[in-house]
């Protein structure tokens, strides 16, 4: 009896020790947590405060001139004037370069001269039969369109800017052949000169004012409206600048993603010394501004079930205050009841080091809450008793 007393007092001295072993691994695991995590909980206070809250919506895109126009030849011809160069300043209706206009004068001298006899033709059928007087005025009509056809053709041998700005870029020497004929590009035979994407052309664009394009998502597109405010922060940048909604999409285009998003223009405010086109840049808009709205951190604001309260600390007290709150503004939530500013409230913060991942609400890694990784007990298993008894 003593020997079988002895045996079982051992297995319980070895369960205890094995349960003590885990217990001990188990709390010195927890208390690690945050090194594992990357991430400390910290206890902290602050008052609630009055001020103005904005609702934004966000997006990126990439910098550009406002005002862009590249100018091709919209007539056949060899370079003869190119008066521009890249970075110069230009007024609108100046010339930037033009072709050789001799055959071009030429073909409306002849249009003319067959517009001066369809004319000739038709002031004299008055003796001519009602189908033949329709036909000379048909040729008269027909005479006088080849006459602006051929006009438009020789103004188009000229490239002026379309507005004042700064040449980017001259796509064209004296002697190069465009059109038809040549290696340019051109909008037809005949034709004014068109804005076109031909890098052999000349681009103006406005010089220090840029507009940004950004990629709304579907869901926030319908918030916004031209003229709302913006602020814009390029890549790099240490301060945001300003500006306005200019347009919103309305036809989607697909993301790299397969979402749908908007295309939305903002406007920068005035001219711009130290932005280029073709910078990245984060833009944040104002869908909403509100003043005079009392917040707490969001962090500071439980609910469970119908109760939404904080912890209200007041003569290093820390008393549970329910409150009413109103609207969220990402880390700000508004107080509509319960608070008034200047009350202090506690709250959780979680600082995280860099390369840290996300630590659980009184938890541990693997999805268990209040247990061990996993949900269970390492292994998942209990401890078995020594020799393979439970």
């Amino acid at each position: 009896m003593g020997t079988i007393a002895r045996v079982l007092g051992t297995r319980r001295r070895r369960l205890m020790a094995v349960t003590v072993v885990v217990v001990v691994a188990a709390a010195a695991w927890y208390v690690g947590r945050s090194d594992a995590d990357g991430a400390t909980g910290t206890t902290a206070t602050t008052e609630a405060t009055v001020s103005t809250v904005q609702d934004t919506v966000t997006g990126s895109g990439t910098l550009a001139a406002r005002r862009s126009s590249t100018l091709t030849f919209g007539s056949a011809g060899s370079v003869t004037k190119v008066a521009v160069a890249e970075g110069d300043t230009v007024r609108r209706g100046e010339m930037l370069a033009s072709i050789d206009t001799s055959a071009l004068e030429a073909a409306l001298a002849s249009a003319r001269a067959q517009l001066t006899a369809a004319e000739t033709t038709a002031a004299n059928d008055g003796s001519e039969t009602l189908a033949q007087q329709a036909a000379n005025a048909a040729r008269v009509d027909s005479a006088t369109a080849d006459v602006a056809e051929a006009q438009d053709a020789l103004d188009a041998a000229t490239l002026t800017a379309p507005f004042s700005g700064l040449v980017a870029s001259v796509g064209y020497e004296k002697g190069d052949r465009v059109g038809s004929s040549g290696g340019g590009s051109a909008s037809g035979a005949t034709g004014a000169a068109t804005t076109s994407a031909d890098t052999s052309g000349i681009t103006v664009i406005t010089p220090r004012r840029f507009v940004l394009t950004a990629d709304v998502s579907a869901s926030d597109v319908e918030r916004i409206a031209k003229g709302m405010q913006a602020e814009i922060t390029p890549t790099g940048a240490t301060a945001p600048v300003f500006g306005t909604v200019q347009s919103v999409g309305r036809v989607a285009q697909t993301g790299t993603d397969g979402t749908a998003t908007f295309p939305v223009t903002v406007a920068l405010t005035g001219e711009q010394e130290d932005l280029y086109a073709g910078t990245s840049a984060d833009v944040s808009i104002i869908v909403e501004s509100r003043d005079d709205v009392l917040t707490v951190p969001t962090a500071a604001v439980t609910t469970e079930g119908d109760t939404t309260y904080v912890t209200k600390v007041a003569d290093g007290t820390a008393t549970r205050t329910e409150v009413e709150i109103g609207d969220t503004f990402g880390m700000t939530t508004e107080i509509v009841s319960g608070l008034s500013e200047g009350d202090t409230v506690r709250y959780e913060q979680t600082t995280r080091r860099p390369g840290g991942g996300s630590a659980g609400q009184g938890g541990m890694p693997g999805g268990g809450t209040g247990g061990f990784p996993g949900g269970g007990m390492p292994g998942g298993a209990a401890p078995a008793m020594p020799g393979g008894d439970q």
